[in-house]
């Protein structure tokens, strides 16, 4: 059965309790021990999909299964799944050049050669802007190339707010609008809430809240799309798990949890919860995700074919610095 409104408003905590849970871990905590490792930590959502149906939800803290909390820089991960769908439409390409669509950068000896699929992965060369303060698009556009395309990973959210303005001048309608026709509406998907700038275009790199359920029903998609929904472009699809030589750990707008992974900046892999080489190697998964400040997470887990949504408080306070102690590899531990 896969994951509709219908289907995530109707399945119970209790039938959750008896589905059986994925093989629990050495130390014999599965799931129940992942929820209180997350309760501990601000946590006040955790869901967890596996074949697309609810196996585990739990909403502590004040969390609450019709209450949005904001995904932080969990929401640039949208960015890849638009780039697939106007693919899909012949509206994109992912090796176009942005030039094509943005005529100022066609004299730049470097930014006239910047591809979709650059800007994507956070290689163009632009640098990423202070993270957390999106600028507004014509500030995004107007900044330079400090390096050539391929040649430094810069995460930050400039590179978003200039895809926005990409999809507003092909499509004619800003990129909200578009993937909440294409993407949300046939998924059943309402955000609550999506901040906007102050030249009132919708930010695109943070600024979307969802529920747990409206993420994992994203989440669920983007893995496996089901019969009757959107299709997506394979060439963007599967771009979105490649990593790059400047990361192999971010591909096109998600991250990958896997070896060689570049932080949000070199001396940030630690306070942003990301594991190291060796306790990458030692999950022994394929893991996908997409996350944000305060230790927001999707995780895809395609060989379990499970879908995790861990949703917190804390996200201004991480943004100035405050470390809350999280681990992405001592949280999915318990799902080995």
């Amino acid at each position: 059965m896969t994951l509709t409104r219908r289907a995530l408003l109707s399945t119970s905590f209790a039938a959750g309790l008896t589905a059986p849970l994925t093989p629990r871990p050495a130390h014999g905590q599965g799931i129940p021990g992942a929820a209180a490792y997350s309760a501990e930590r601000l946590g006040v959502s955790l869901l967890v999909l596996r074949c697309g149906e609810i196996i585990f939800e739990d909403y502590p803290n004040e969390g609450a299964a019709d209450r949005a909390w904001e995904l932080a820089s969990g929401t640039k991960s949208f960015c890849g799944i638009i780039a697939a769908s106007l693919a899909q439409e012949g509206s994109l390409a992912l090796d176009e050049r942005c030039a094509d669509i943005l005529s100022e950068w066609r004299a730049d000896p470097r930014k006239s050669r910047i591809t979709i699929r650059d800007l994507l992965t956070l290689t163009s060369g632009i640098g990423g802007g202070a993270i957390g303060r999106p600028p507004p698009y014509a500030e995004a556009v107007a900044q330079p190339a400090l390096y050539e395309p391929g040649e430094r990973f810069q995460y930050g959210p400039a590179p978003f707010q200039i895809f926005g303005e990409i999809v507003r001048r092909r499509t004619g309608h800003d990129a909200l609008a578009y993937i909440q026709s294409r993407i949300f509406n046939p998924l059943g998907i309402e955000p609550q809430r999506w901040r906007r700038g102050t030249d009132g275009f919708p930010h695109m790199p943070s600024g979307a809240a969802l529920t747990a359920r409206d993420w994992a029903a994203f989440g669920r998609y983007v893995m496996s799309p089901s019969r009757g929904e959107p299709v997506l472009d394979r060439t963007v699809y599967d771009a979105l798990w490649r990593g790059t030589v400047a990361n192999p750990g971010y591909g096109l707008t998600w991250w990958l949890l896997r070896r060689g992974l570049v932080g949000p900046t070199r001396s940030e892999r630690r306070r942003a919860g990301l594991p190291t080489d060796e306790q990458l190697e030692t999950m022994g998964l394929e893991v996908r995700m997409a996350a944000g400040a305060g230790n927001q997470r999707l995780y895809l887990i395609p060989e379990r074919e499970m879908t995790i949504v861990r949703q917190a408080t804390g996200v201004r306070e991480a943004l100035r610095g405050r470390s809350q102690d999280w681990n992405d590899a001592a949280f999915l531990r318990f799902f080995v």
